[in-house]
């Protein structure tokens, strides 16, 4: 084993679980390499020696315990499910979660947020918006007791290099095809270029910062897909740049009231904080007081990100588990 914090053994991998295969547990712990090795060679992880095994994860995770759930299903926008079944059953325990899976937290986020504090434990989601960019925390932890008022960004890696490519002359359809080429974008984009995406990290950034729990139709929307060349010579004409924007805010301008929020594209002038963000880099403008503006920008896409993203909410658990010992 590693070590872990103040030089004691690190906790073992004790269950792991997949959609194919069901569940896994080991109270001595699991061989998290053998396991990725299994699944990369299309065999089963119950394959480990002196596992336990249940068909669904939600049954083994009722039948087990853990010090903490890493949530990394591809939940959809449907009903966030089995993600959120998985997390709603570990706070519920008291066991911390992090998560990367972003429509679990972007429906139930202020839920799962009382829950976690209600239970004294951590929920941490830092991958679900700008994946490895250190963002949900700065707002929330290094902002403490400011008031956040509003936020406006690019929220989505595979618009934000799309409208790039397109303001240095390449057409939509070329341009989404080199995203594609390039696997920032799947081969059905409707996720980022109808704004599905940028919607979901709103609804996040409404719960988790601003405490504000949003339903989808609540957000407004518009994606790229019809935008042309002219589109974007216009914006320059009018000294500006077309970028697809999300924008979260209030009726009233101390914080209160009713939300406003919408994922568009729109022309930026030159000198706004949005027009210089290009390729795969995301921007967030959050205003608060007292502070007023504050920016933060970096990479937003990759699984490598992603996967930063869940390393340093691990790391934030570990070291608040560890002072408590």
């Amino acid at each position: 084993m590693n070590a872990g914090a103040h030089g004691r053994p690190a906790a073992p991998v004790v269950g792991l679980g997949n959609a194919r295969d069901g569940f896994i547990y080991r109270a001595d712990g699991l061989d998290p390499r053998a396991a990725l090795d299994s699944v990369r060679g299309g065999r089963s992880i119950a394959e480990q020696a002196g596992a336990r095994f249940w068909s669904s994860a939600i049954d083994g995770m009722r039948a087990t315990d853990a010090e903490l759930l890493v949530e990394v299903t591809a939940s959809p926008s449907s009903d966030g499910e089995p993600g959120l079944t998985h997390i709603r059953e570990a706070l519920g325990r008291g066991i911390p979660v992090v998560t990367s899976n972003k429509w679990p937290i972007a429906m139930h986020g202020v839920e799962l947020a009382e829950l976690a504090r209600a239970r004294g434990v951590a929920l941490r989601a830092e991958s679900t918006v700008m994946s490895g960019t250190p963002l949900l925390s700065a707002l929330t932890d290094g902002l403490a007791g400011a008031v956040p008022v509003g936020v406006r960004g690019l929220l989505n890696a595979t618009t934000n290099a799309i409208l790039s490519r397109m303001a240095e002359g390449a057409s939509y359809p070329d341009a989404l095809a080199e995203a594609q080429r390039a696997g920032l974008a799947e081969r059905d984009p409707a996720a980022d270029v109808d704004g599905h995406d940028s919607v979901a990290k709103l609804m996040i950034l409404s719960a988790l910062v601003f405490g504000r729990q949003l339903r989808r139709e609540q957000v407004s929307c518009r994606g790229i897909a019809e935008l042309t060349a002219a589109d974007v010579e216009r914006a320059a004409a009018e000294g500006g740049r077309l970028k697809h924007v999300a924008t979260l805010g209030f009726a009233e301008p101390d914080g209160i009231g009713d939300v406003l929020a919408r994922v568009r594209p729109e022309v930026v002038p030159n000198d706004d904080p949005l027009a210089g963000i290009e390729g795969t880099t995301n921007v967030v403008v959050c205003q608060a007081r007292p502070l007023g503006q504050v920016s933060i920008s970096g990479p937003g896409a990759g699984p490598e990100l992603a996967g930063q993203g869940v390393l340093s909410d691990l790391i934030a658990v570990a070291r608040v588990s560890g002072g408590r010992s």
